[in-house]
């Protein structure tokens, strides 16, 4: 049987700009059929979208030429497909989507691009490095992981990473070691965790590659407010991702990466007591603040 029968022919001369999308999708034969689906409509809102606006071909191109460039600007310390996906409010919208819970669940957010492996950290340890912990201003996070019920979840892993006074991350200053600002904590019999910081401060995305081009070019600022990243695991529950936020930061309302919810944003009232500040172990007045970290079991239905 010759190789042509049942084929459209893909010949240019015989589609027009409306049989292009059709011939296309005619081909796309994925073995899964949900790899098929995510292509299929892939291919068509692409093609609308240059139809719609008449895209051309040095547009095209250079459209072609960012995507190139993000992939190249992506390494195993900074991932640019991440910022431009948080950037652009896709990976809010993913989350969202793919996040629905009982109404006291923890809301979750943008894992954003400078999550890595975590050093393990014993309860109520200084996170920061001695000189980040000398000009900071100290704080104590705690609280406790709990299922939808209130029950405790005892061996939770709770990972922590956060920038410094400078708003950079570890993997983004040569000063810094890996593992800086990071914590691996374990939760106690009664689901606690602790732990010694500094208090987060409001910072700029990385705009040195095509990020930053996306954002300068679409008239954006790249502002992220204060917060400190979470993410928690506990057997027979969802991963929680999640952030927490510096309740009087001024760029909570035009976060860059859209990653602000309701619930995580927090206050972080000062203490000044010398008891309070000899039972914590802290060398001055410092923030305490008390969030409790809500997992939805893996299993929940509406």
């Amino acid at each position: 049987m010759s190789a042509d029968v049942g084929r459209r022919s893909t010949r240019p001369d015989n589609l027009g700009t409306d049989q292009i999308t059709d011939t296309v999708l005619s081909q796309i034969r994925a073995a899964d059929p949900r790899t098929g689906q995510l292509a299929k409509s892939l291919v068509t809102h692409i093609h609308d979208f240059i139809r719609e606006n008449g895209v051309t071909w040095d547009e095209w191109m250079t459209g072609l030429d960012f995507l190139a460039r993000v992939g190249q600007w992506t390494s195993e310390s900074r991932n640019e497909a991440i910022l431009m996906s948080d950037t652009s409010g896709s990976s809010t919208l993913v989350d969202a989507l793919n996040n629905v819970g009982p109404a006291n669940m923890t809301p979750t957010t943008v894992e954003g691009p400078f999550h890595s492996v975590a050093p393990p950290r014993q309860m109520g340890d200084i996170i920061a490095t001695p000189e980040q912990w000398a000009r900071g201003e100290w704080t104590l996070m705690h609280g406790r992981v709990l299922d939808t019920d209130g029950v405790p979840l005892s061996g939770a892993t709770v990972d922590i990473w956060q920038a410094d006074q400078t708003g950079l991350y570890d993997v983004q200053d040569a000063h810094m070691q890996p593992g800086d600002l990071r914590a691996l904590l374990t939760t106690d019999e009664d689901g606690r965790y602790w732990f010694r910081t500094v208090k987060p401060c409001s910072y700029p995305v990385p705009t040195d590659g095509p990020g930053g081009e996306w954002l300068r070019t679409t008239g954006r600022q790249p502002m992220r407010p204060a917060h400190i990243h979470v993410r928690v695991e506990a057997p027979g529950h969802r991963t929680l991702v999640t952030h927490l936020f510096v309740a009087e930061d001024p760029y909570l309302d035009i976060d860059a990466a859209f990653g602000v919810r309701e619930g995580l944003v927090l206050d972080f009232p000062l203490v000044e007591d010398g008891r309070s500040i000899a039972d914590q172990d802290m060398p001055g007045a410092y923030f305490d603040v008390e969030f409790d970290l809500v997992l939805v079991a893996e299993d929940w239905t509406s």
